[in-house]
């Protein structure tokens, strides 16, 4: 089996870590195998332990390579939104030789990306990705690849992705701790957005929710671009820990109940339905009404929803053409869409896998890794290959001493990033927040007026 067919994608959330093994047979990914195990040393979507996570990664991947007869050797892993940033950066470099115009190379891509790189940002941030938008050549614009072409000066526009040192330190360092090397580091907005969403809803717009354990993430898609995160910390963790406090349950006990019995809508449960719940410190099982479980778990996917919305309605972006899809291990609770649909008027859908085994959206992140890595073009890997020699740790400005010292220009590319602790959280009320439409402007003046708040 060629190797460099094979790509390994390893989601390491706070619920539970996923290797997933695929292999690339004629352009078509094959997912050949997985492992699962709980996570440890998680908190929010963040590694706090690093020792723990390693041995949790270590297990994971062990399954893998057992399901798929294969010997893991690279990853390729996925980042969490958390205090990412986003610049518009441009590079350009003269490549006439002795005055003449001549023929682009990799090298010349290499040096516009290493040009591109050399932009300030804040010490305790590091440099996540790089991805080009346009290549432009003696004031041609709108080219993808400008190899092969005859010039005197190319420039290279794209977007400039970083976050914090710490979570790429710990996430680094986990992983090799584990006995494995990293072949790639990508956002996960990124890798999902970029691969689960067809051409259309990257190019028109699409809203992303990923219902993680510790975290709720939302993102934008646009123009094939990822335009917006929003990073919520709260996620099925905290589903669990109302039912676990509201019926005086454990919390194993209690996710087993959201797993086997749990619905994101009460009113689609069935009539007169009882479920056998064990109460800490009684040696018998209570029943509660499975409408009453609902309930609990209605109330905390409202308040996610709820914040959500209102964190697009602030940048005036709740309703893009491609609508909203949900992934994630929060998104299999059934009557989840009916719950979303009553805070996002577009459609709203769950992605499912068409690949037998994975079909389940908890999956999804682990299954878009692979998939992206696979897809990515010659020009993407030069450039991924400037990163590698530039060192995903360190900030571009501190091998350069002359570089300005100024901050990116956050008023137009934020995440808005959202980890304040929320601790002794009560379940919200499930009264939605109802997106209501602007009908002052017409559908065309809404989008214009959209992203030139939040990208011109």
């Amino acid at each position: 089996m060629n190797n460099s067919e094979i790509y390994v994608g390893l989601d390491i959330g706070t619920t539970s870590i996923k290797a997933m093994v695929c292999e690339n047979v004629k352009g078509q990914l094959k997912v050949i195998g997985v492992g699962v195990v709980p996570s440890a040393g998680l908190n929010r979507g963040v590694i706090v332990d690093i020792d723990k996570t390693a041995r949790a990664i270590s297990q994971a991947i062990k399954q893998a390579e057992a399901k798929s007869n294969i010997n893991i050797k690279n990853v390729v892993v996925g980042l969490p939104a958390n205090y990412l940033q986003m610049q518009r950066v441009h590079g350009s470099i003269t490549i006439a030789s002795q005055g003449q115009s001549r023929e682009i190379t990799d090298r010349d891509v290499i040096d516009v990306a290493k040009e591109t790189l050399t932009q300030s940002i804040s010490p305790e941030m590091a440099v996540l990705d790089l991805i080009p938008t346009e290549f432009t050549v003696d004031g041609f614009d709108g080219i993808k690849d400008p190899r092969g072409m005859v010039g005197v000066r190319l420039e290279m526009k794209g977007t400039l992705y970083t976050g914090p040192k710490t979570i790429i330190h710990n996430t680094k360092k986990a992983i090799q701790q584990a006995g494995y090397g990293i072949r790639d580091f990508v956002i996960a907005p990124i890798a999902t957005g970029f691969t689960l969403l067809n051409d259309g809803e990257q190019d028109f717009g699409t809203v992303m929710i990923d219902l993680g354990g510790g975290q709720t993430t939302t993102s934008i898609i646009h123009d094939h671009q990822l335009k917006y995160t929003f990073v919520d910390p709260e996620g099925g963790q905290y589903i669990t820990k109302d039912i676990s406090t509201v019926l005086n349950t454990s919390l194993r006990n209690a996710e087993q109940l959201k797993l086997d019995h749990g619905y994101a809508m009460a009113s689609l449960t069935k009539a007169g339905a009882q479920v056998d719940v064990p109460v800490v410190g009684e040696n018998t099982p209570q029943q509660i009404a499975e409408e009453y479980l609902a309930e609990i778990i209605e109330a905390r996917v409202r308040q996610i929803f709820q914040r959500s919305w209102q964190r697009l309605e602030a940048i005036h972006a709740p309703h893009l053409p491609g609508g909203v899809v949900l992934v994630g291990g929060g998104a299999s609770l059934p009557g989840i869409v009916q719950v979303a649909q009553q805070y996002f008027k577009e459609s709203v859908s769950v992605y499912q896998s068409d690949q037998m085994g994975v079909r389940y959206p908890r999956y999804s992140l682990a299954l878009a890794l692979t998939m992206y890595e696979s897809r990515l073009s010659d020009v993407d890997r030069l450039i991924k290959q400037t990163l590698q020699q530039t060192d995903l740790i360190s900030s571009p400005h501190e091998t350069k001493a002359a570089t300005r010292q100024v901050q990116p220009r956050q008023e137009q590319w934020t995440s808005a990033p959202t980890q304040a602790k929320r601790n002794n959280q009560q379940p919200a009320e499930k009264k939605p927040v109802r997106a209501k439409k602007d009908k002052s402007h017409s559908i065309g003046n809404r989008f214009k007026s959209m992203f030139n708040n939040l990208f011109d």
